[in-house]
């Protein structure tokens, strides 16, 4: 067995099916986590809360999820967000300014901020200061968003380290 071959076991096929419905196939992440159907499990109910339903919009963290994976050097993060954003119309100019960061022209003063903060979390978690919180409330952003930003930065940090460490083969 290889560490970058995902193998399926019977007790995680329920949960993915419910991957397969949702993403149309299922990515080698959820097969890797499907070795231990309790993380499978668990990860995919974190997915499913903190990317595919809040009150941010799918779009923005998406570029979270690119971003954050991008300065965690996950090249299969990167990809399967990537692929993700041109599935939502976006072309492969905008995509390498969203790279370079330059997010203005296509979000919000707002959600850049957001996307921002969860950048700043993610790198320099030691650097966060009242003022940063205080720039997001200015621009209208509620605690719940702030924390759903931080979930979203939060999951795919993990998911860059347990790909990266599994050597997950990339499959878009």
């Amino acid at each position: 067995m290889t560490r970058t071959s995902p193998a399926v076991t019977d007790n995680s096929l329920t949960t993915l099916h419910e991957i397969n419905r949702t993403f149309g196939y299922v990515p080698n992440l959820f097969r890797t986590y499907a070795k231990h159907p309790p993380l499978l499990e668990a990860n995919w109910n974190k997915v499913k809360q903190v990317l595919l339903k809040g009150r941010l919009e799918r779009f923005t963290k998406e570029i979270i999820a690119l971003l954050v994976s991008l300065d965690n050097g996950c090249a299969y993060c990167v990809a399967a967000h990537s692929a993700a954003l041109r599935g939502m119309g976006m072309d492969d100019c905008q995509l390498g300014e969203i790279i370079k960061g330059k997010l203005e022209d296509h979000l919000s003063e707002r959600d850049v901020a957001l996307v921002n903060f969860a950048r700043k979390a993610n790198r320099l978690t030691h650097d966060i200061s009242s003022d940063d919180f205080s720039k997001l409330i200015s621009l209208g952003c509620d605690e719940a968003e702030i924390v759903e930003a931080l979930g979203v930065m939060e999951l795919f940090a993990g998911f860059n380290r347990f790909t990266r460490a599994m050597g997950i083969e990339l499959d878009f």
